[in-house]
Parts: C-alpha cells; structure tokens; sequence
C-alpha cells in the first residue's frame, strides 16, 4: 500500500541539485531525525522549538512542519517546506505563494483512514445505527420499525476526487453505488469512477446523488461550493458527508435542509466554524453525526507520514524531485 502510494503522488518537480546544508525540523518530523542523519549525512538536522526557531531558520535550506510569515522571512536560504498536514490554506500567505521555496504536504497518504470515515459515518446513517446507539442505556432488546437502506444501486457524488476523494470511490464501488466525481482536474481512469464533472457542472449533477461527499481541499475558489443552492438540489432523502475542510458547504444551508427533512442526514468531521460551538444549530438534530475533526487518525497513517518525510528528505539531500508537490496558488 505505502508503494503504491508513493507512486502516485510522485509528481516530477525538482529541488536545484546542490547540496542542502541545514533543515530545521519540528513537530512529528523531531522523532525521524536520528533516521534522517544516517540516510542524510550530508545534512543537518536541527530540532526546531519556540525559542530557537527564527535564529536557526535564518541559514536553513528547508523546514519540516511550519511556515508563517515571521519564520519566512527570517529564512533567508530557503528552498524547502513540508507541512504534516494535508490542509495547507493557512500557510500559503502572499510573500510564500510568491516565492520559489518548494511547498510538500501529507495529501493522499490520508486517503485510506479518511475515506474509511467517511463510510462509517455514511453507514451509520443509513444503517440507523445512530437509534441503536442511543437507545442502548435502556438495555431493551426494542427491533420496533427499523428504517434502513442498502448503498448497492445508489449513486455517491463525490466532490475532490485526490487522495481523499479516490479512495472514497473505491469503497462505494465495493459497495455496488455508482460513482459520479466532481474535480477541475483531468482525472486519470478509475474504475470505481463512472463519470467526472468539473465544479461548473456540480448542479448537474447533484440531483442524481443519494449521497453527496465532499472530499475537495478548501481554496477561494472552492468555498461553500455546497451552498443554499445545491442542498435545494439534492434528491429528497439524499445523505451529506463532509470530511475534508468545513467550509467547502454553507452551514445554514445544511440545517435548513435538515431542518426541512429534505435530506435524510449528514456525516460531518468537518465544521464551519471549528470547533462547533455549543449551542449551534447542529447539535440538535439525531441525524446528524458529528465527529471532532478526528478523520485522520488511524493505526497506519503514522508509517505512511514517516515514510514521506523519509523518502522526501533523501531526494532533497540529492536534488532529487520531491513528492506531494503543492501548487501553492492553487491550493493543492
């Protein structure tokens, strides 16, 4: 799986082969530099913290974790920077964008555990595991009438088909659903995919869903692209799983539609604001599911994220090209 991958996401943009001197390492990165050293000893690895951070930064060729702009423009050498996470729309400030410093990030190695997610909230829905769960301090065997639906024969619409919105498209295709993507991208074949539309033609296509995901990074271009207008859209009965950045949807427009009982219920790791407030609309409705955030977390992501950092290290230490390249104006 890690090969596979690293396959992938190898995108063939390259570092000037000269030698890097210094990379300033913080965050998850601090536990890999022992590695780093032996694979890479023609750098060196310095752990970044708070009271270190501008000065050692000032000679640095790369930083693994952060930039901001206080720390970019102490970083007079940089060629470099990796973010952990796969989000990068709170780094990529004007003066960063702008620049020739290279942007890596952690996107696709989270496709798995996310898109994982995204059914387990999807099934829990559909399933109606959500009344056994809360009727379960009763302790009362109570069948009553139960309402379930089965995914063989639905239609997913899932909008971002990357590392996030593929691997959800597999798991729907196993589930017999028909796939539609939605991506500016021209999208290389994929056999669980039937069809993919760019963002102009998401009203196209929205009526047809039975579930709408979305799984696209947030950009200016890309916010509340779930709006008012859309959730209109849905079919009537129609499930909303969110699980990639909490403004890619109009919050009110969701709860009107749940509201409303148009759709039958949304899945959200994902919220706009975040955290979710208490007191929010959201809170109150049983159909919708709602968890902190915590898509990424799995048992095997950890080997993938070292594996990155690792294998991204050595190719910089050899002016090789990097993996998980960002177009920073872009977004992704």
């Amino acid at each position: 799986m890690i090969r596979t991958l690293s396959l992938l996401c190898l995108l063939s943009v390259s570092v000037p082969a000269q030698a890097p001197k210094k990379i300033l390492v913080t965050g998850r990165g601090v536990s890999y530099i022992p590695e780093m050293k032996s694979l890479a000893p023609n750098v060196t690895f310095v752990e970044g913290r708070r009271d270190n951070m501008l000065t050692e930064a000032a000679d640095a060729d790369a930083i693994l974790g952060e930039i901001n702009p206080e720390l970019f423009r102490a970083a007079k050498k940089l060629k470099w920077v990796h973010i952990y996470s796969a989000g990068v729309e709170r780094h990529c400030f004007d003066s960063f964008i702008n620049s020739n410093v290279t942007l890596t990030n952690g996107k696709i190695i989270q496709g798995p555990e996310i898109a994982d997610h995204a059914f387990a909230l999807l099934l829990a829905l559909t399933r109606n595991i959500t009344k056994a769960v809360s009727e379960r301090p009763k302790e009362e065997w109570a069948k009553g009438e139960w309402k379930a639906i089965e995914l063989r024969g639905k239609t997913a619409v899932i909008i971002g088909v990357g590392g996030i919105g593929s691997q959800i498209a597999t798991r729907a295709a196993a589930f017999g659903m028909t796939v539609i993507g939605v991506d500016p991208k021209d999208i290389p074949f994929h056999p669980a995919i039937s069809q993919v539309v760019t963002p102009d033609r998401l009203d196209t296509v929205i009526p047809k869903a039975d579930v709408v995901f979305i799984s696209a990074p947030h950009t200016p271009q890309s916010e509340k692209m779930m709006g008012a207008r859309q959730f209109e859209l849905m079919k009537k009965g129609a499930y909303f799983v969110a699980v990639s950045r909490g403004k890619l949807y109009d919050t009110n427009a969701l709860v009107k539609a749940l509201d409303s009982k148009h759709i039958s219920g949304a899945g959200l790791d994902v919220t706009d604001p975040e955290p979710l407030p208490k007191g929010h609309p959201l809170w109150k409705f049983d159909n919708a599911i709602i968890t902190p955030h915590i898509a990424t977390v799995s048992d095997g992501v950890g080997a993938r994220y070292h594996e990155l950092v690792i294998d991204n290290v050595v190719r910089f230490s050899k002016g090789e090209p990097l993996r998980n390249v960002v177009d920073k104006v872009k977004g992704y």
